[in-house]
């Protein structure tokens, strides 16, 4: 049996917090009775929602009380300066004090990823974090990565997200030797800017590691599901993923009008439902809820800010997945396998030397 996980739970964060995030706790408990939750926020908003749960309030799960929290539009210097106490701070400091193994939030990206370096600092060897998603592709699901923490990227950073993203890929997706690729703007080995194609030729220097280097992708590789892993810099990735995003929502309203043009349309949804139902399901962005801060000395996922308690469940599912799974000790292991297990500093030295 699978060890119990405490949960750190950023109980204010999100559009519709506390409600949301309670009613997802119970969901991920009713998938996991291993887990453990603390929940940090309002506690007189807390407890009322928590006394009509089925499973969390017989396991009484610790409460600690603030009534101060992140809000959605605040800066993240100013959450660093000014959230000391809030919940979402508090929700770190107890992954950072070891007292829980992993943290989710659906507050603030900016200040939870401002907050959680500050606290849980670097793995050793990994100079900035990337923010690490699930994307849906024709062959099952793909993970990418940096999904905005980064704009400019270098090839040393593109590596290490590699490394952090294929770790990434068999920790939660289950993939037994994933394959990575380098989103480029082809696939010739000529392409692309100086720092991608030396991190091209970085990887495939790379030997005897469990994982497969593909080279470069493009965009339409993306949905394919040509490689398991996506990797790219922060700029890039996030015009990905809203295009997606948005693509997602273009396709859902047109099926929607076209389905309700005209009465022989409406008939033609009737026979369509069941597998207009299953393509609904398959695309359903709460099921690939919960962007992970690679890089950190510690497990912090960020639920969309305006999910559901499934969504929220999912990204809870995230967090635990990657703690049962060791995630941070494989990275430090295999980086130190790829020998990119010095700091940058050090780097700097030898490079000098």
């Amino acid at each position: 049996m699978s060890r119990t996980l405490t949960i750190a739970v950023d109980a204010m964060g999100g559009d519709r917090a506390p409600d949301m995030v309670i009613q997802g706790a119970e969901v991920a408990l009713e998938r996991d009775p291993q887990l453990d939750f603390i929940l940090v926020g309002d506690e007189a908003r807390i407890q009322p929602l928590l006394a009509k749960t089925r499973r969390l309030k017989p396991r009484n799960p610790t409460i600690i009380h603030t009534d101060k929290s992140v809000g959605a539009s605040d800066k993240p210097s100013v959450a660093l300066r000014a959230g000391r106490g809030s919940s979402m701070r508090l929700a770190i400091d107890l992954v950072g004090d070891k007292k829980a193994d992993c943290l989710v939030s659906a507050g603030n990206t900016g200040a939870l990823m401002a907050m959680s370096k500050f606290v849980l600092r670097m793995v050793p060897g990994i100079d900035r974090p990337a923010i690490a998603g699930i994307f849906p592709t024709l062959r099952g699901e793909s993970a990418m990565l940096d999904l905005g923490a980064n704009i400019d990227c270098d090839a040393t950073n593109l590596v290490q997200f590699a490394i952090m993203g294929q770790i990434f890929a068999r920790t939660v997706l289950g993939v037994e030797r994933p394959v990575v690729g380098l989103l480029n703007v082809g696939s010739e080995e000529q392409k692309g800017h100086d720092a991608i194609r030396e991190a091209a030729t970085l990887l495939r220097g790379i030997t005897d590691m469990p994982f497969t280097f593909h080279g470069f992708v493009e965009g339409d590789d993306i949905p394919s599901g040509t490689v398991d892993v996506i990797v790219t810099d922060g700029f890039t990735g996030n015009v990905a993923l809203k295009t997606a995003e948005g693509t997602s929502r273009l396709i859902s309203q047109s099926l929607r009008d076209a389905f309700r043009s005209s009465l022989l349309s409406r008939i033609g949804y009737l026979l369509a439902r069941p597998a207009v139902g299953q393509m609904r399901q398959r695309m359903d962005p709460r099921r690939y809820n919960g962007a992970v801060f690679l890089g950190l000395n510690g497990i912090a996922v960020k639920s969309h800010g305006g999910t559901d308690a499934l969504g929220f469940a999912n990204a809870i599912g995230v967090a635990a997945d990657m703690s049962r799974h060791g995630f941070l000790e494989t990275v430090t292991r295999e980086l130190a396998a790829a020998g990119l297990d010095k700091t940058n500093d050090e780097r700097k030295v030898v490079a000098t030397a």
